[in-house]
């Protein structure tokens, strides 16, 4: 019954007819672009029912379950170094990916703490220049290029999910 007046409201604010006329085709046009920020609610009955299926497949697949993943009690941890200002962007693209994993980490923002950039630069072989750097427990992975190789290699998930 919804899908249907979805589909009965879609096809009258896209349709042609009436657009000659100011009073109608200026309604429409905002419904459709309403309808296009709200991520499109309206639409066809063909995309609402392939939309259905998608929703229908997707409860299957959860139903049928994922692997079970590790217990986060046994992960190491992951800290993320980094000082306040400097390679924002970088930052962002290594939560990104460490989220995307699903390791959980700690962002530790050691700006003018002098003995921990000491600490990071020399056991992580780098510059301070160079970060944000990613340690797991105390070992370093490095920065975004680092984590990305150690990703694709397996050597991250070896070391936050040690057997």
């Amino acid at each position: 019954m919804v899908s249907r007046l979805r589909d009965a409201l879609y096809r009258a604010i896209t349709t042609t007819r009436g657009d000659s006329l100011a009073v109608i085709r200026l309604p429409k046009e905002l419904a459709r672009d309403l309808n296009m920020t709200l991520g499109m609610p309206l639409a066809s009955r063909d995309e609402l029912a392939k939309r259905t299926r998608a929703g229908e497949r997707l409860n299957e697949l959860r139903a049928a379950g994922a692997p079970a993943r590790r217990a986060s009690a046994a992960a190491a941890p992951v800290f993320l170094y980094f000082e306040k200002d400097r390679n924002v962007r970088e930052l962002g693209r290594i939560e990104e990916l460490l989220g995307a994993k699903g390791i959980a980490w700690t962002r530790l923002d050691i700006t003018g703490d002098e003995a921990t950039l000491a600490f990071v630069t020399v056991k992580a072989k780098c510059e301070a220049d160079d970060l944000p750097v990613v340690f797991v427990a105390d070992a370093p992975v490095g920065t975004y290029e680092a984590l990305v190789r150690a990703d694709v290699s397996g050597e991250l998930a070896r070391l936050v999910h040690p057997s």
